[in-house]
């Protein structure tokens, strides 16, 4: 049986050259970049090294720039990091809005429970935030905001240097989750305006267990780990070097083709949809058309018009061999429909009956067409037409 992947958006696979980059770290270069002799010399080397390629990628200083174990720690670092200094300011209240990933909105919970007051925002019917919104919800107690750059589910890019700029005028401390966008479209912290930045090193064909957070010089944030001075004494824990090799290969291999394979993913994703819109009657297209990352796209099933049982689709094309995604992967195995195509205002229903198609580096249009095939062959088995 065939086996088309199409959920790269969860994950990717790890790049050849970022396993042969990692490898020497893995067996031969194993010393510990805090010691002093020529093994830890050596790691410490390719550690800054790497540290300084991310940051060149990001526009950022070296010294900005701080490894932890996933994008998800990142964002969590950045938020409960701010926290302390903000209350000591009496800037306890937050902005974010309902279409964040789990990462920022239960970050954002916690943070409700132990002094702050937090404001979702609601998002158009693209997953968009509105920056006048943004405006509106600011007082004069607001110290943080934090938004995607660009929706993991739908793909929607919000307009984060206009709200970067907001932000700004009013100092207020910025984060964006930029771990979907990153690799697929330019990301710069100085033109996006954002005080602190998360990433993931999976995302980009790196290795699971890495990312980074960018924190802007100047920003007071308390210590992730304590126990050590690893991190400039902001994270404890011996660095993982052979991952921040992988991590640093990976980004600069996806920033060096990112033109190209925009241009490649674009045509994929307007073949894929001309095609879905001209087979399935009863489709819905989720997502901005133009504003939107090229390798997703995000369909579906308008339950008001056709019965369709979310999990027995993702099964049936399981069992075919492909892999789709309903949502977000971290909450992959679950019933409840996507939070943020509910924000987006889909019913319940065609929230659960929805597929998240996303396209990698080795995805061709033959995978595309021998998906949709199944596709058909499946919807006319399980759906049921009420119109």
């Amino acid at each position: 049986m065939r086996i088309i992947y199409l959920d790269n958006a969860a994950t990717t696979p790890l790049h050849p050259q970022a396993l042969e980059a990692m490898k020497p770290f893995l067996m031969e270069k194993f010393g510990n970049p805090s010691s002093i002799h020529s093994f830890g010399r050596e790691t410490r080397a390719a550690l800054d090294e790497n540290r300084d390629k991310l940051a060149r990628l990001l526009g950022a200083k070296s010294s900005e720039i701080f490894f932890t174990s996933s994008g998800t720690e990142a964002t969590n670092f950045g938020l409960k990091g701010v926290s302390p200094e903000l209350l000591r300011e009496g800037r306890n209240h937050i902005i974010t809005s309902k279409a964040e990933h789990h990462a920022t909105l239960e970050t954002c919970e916690y943070l409700g429970e132990h002094g702050f007051n937090i404001t979702y925002l609601d998002v158009d019917g693209y997953g968009m935030i509105n920056p006048d919104d943004i405006q509106k919800a600011i007082n004069q107690n607001t110290g943080l905001i934090s938004l995607m750059l660009a929706n993991n589910e739908v793909g929607t890019i919000n307009l984060i240097r206009e709200i970067g700029a907001i932000a700004k005028e009013n100092q207020i401390i910025f984060h964006t989750d930029a771990v979907q966008a990153f690799g697929k479209i330019p990301v710069n912290v100085d033109e996006l305006g954002v005080d602190l930045l998360s990433l993931s090193a999976h995302k980009i064909y790196g290795p699971k267990g890495i990312g980074l957070l960018y924190i802007r010089q100047g920003i007071e944030i308390e210590k992730l780990i304590h126990g050590g001075r690893q991190e400039r004494g902001r994270r404890a824990g011996t660095e993982n070097v052979a991952y921040a090799v992988g991590f640093a290969k990976a980004a600069d291999l996806i920033c060096e083709n990112r033109e190209s394979e925009y241009r490649r993913m674009k045509d994929l994703k307007n073949k894929m949809r001309e095609i879905l819109l001209s087979r399935f009657q009863y489709l819905i297209i989720n997502g901005h058309l133009t504003e939107s990352l090229q390798n997703i796209l995000s369909v579906s099933f308008d339950s008001e018009k056709m019965k369709i049982d979310g999990e027995s689709l993702m099964m049936n094309l399981d069992l075919a061999g492909i892999a789709v995604s309903s949502g977000s992967a971290c909450t992959s195995g679950s019933i409840k429909p996507s939070h943020v195509l509910m924000a987006m205002g889909r019913d319940e229903e065609t929230a659960k009956a929805t597929i998240r198609f996303s396209f990698g580096r080795a995805t061709t249009m033959e995978d595309i067409d021998y998906t949709l095939g199944y596709l058909e062959d499946i919807i006319k088995r399980i759906g049921k037409t009420i119109v």
